[in-house]
């Protein structure tokens, strides 16, 4: 087996026809490897958003969103305090990451696509939804703390 296969051959299709002559299908598709502006990237999927701007900023808007319910699921305390249902609580807290790890890969595989937009939208994101959920903005100082340093239901991300 030859180990230096060419561009060509990893990308394209081959296609045997009735003549016997292998043809060759290439999708041109330029991936950016440093970041660039404009509405013509490829973001989580194979040709979307597409060329159309609603697309783009609809695509945009889906980045800010995944990385605003990051933020929510982070700082969330939806298991009651005292519990004593404790292999249910444990499920629903391992659901609850297995969630908030599965939408920050989409948020991280989305960055890649290196489009400044979406890496701004991905921060913008990030950002609203820890200055509403995590920061100390809206917490009300004078309800006394669930339980000594618990501010959630999961423990931090950690990559």
């Amino acid at each position: 087996m030859d180990m230096n296969m060419d561009h060509d051959h990893m990308h394209g299709m081959n296609d045997e026809s009735a003549d016997g002559m292998m043809h060759h299908h290439h999708h041109k598709m330029m991936m950016h490897m440093t970041f660039f502006w404009g509405k013509n990237a490829e973001i989580l999927f194979s040709g979307w958003p597409g060329t159309r701007t609603g697309m783009y900023v609809f695509a945009l808007i889906v980045v800010f969103v995944l990385g605003f319910m990051v933020e929510w699921i982070s700082h969330s305390q939806l298991i009651k305090l005292g519990s004593t249902r404790h292999v249910a609580a444990g499920l629903v807290q391992t659901l609850l990451h297995a969630l908030r790890v599965g939408l920050a890969y989409l948020v991280m595989l989305a960055i890649m696509s290196f489009n400044g937009g979406v890496f701004l939208a991905a921060v913008a994101g990030h950002t609203l939804g820890f200055l509403l959920f995590g920061s100390r903005v809206f917490k009300k100082s004078s309800a006394p703390a669930a339980a000594p340093g618990k501010t959630s239901d999961l423990p931090p991300m950690s990559c």
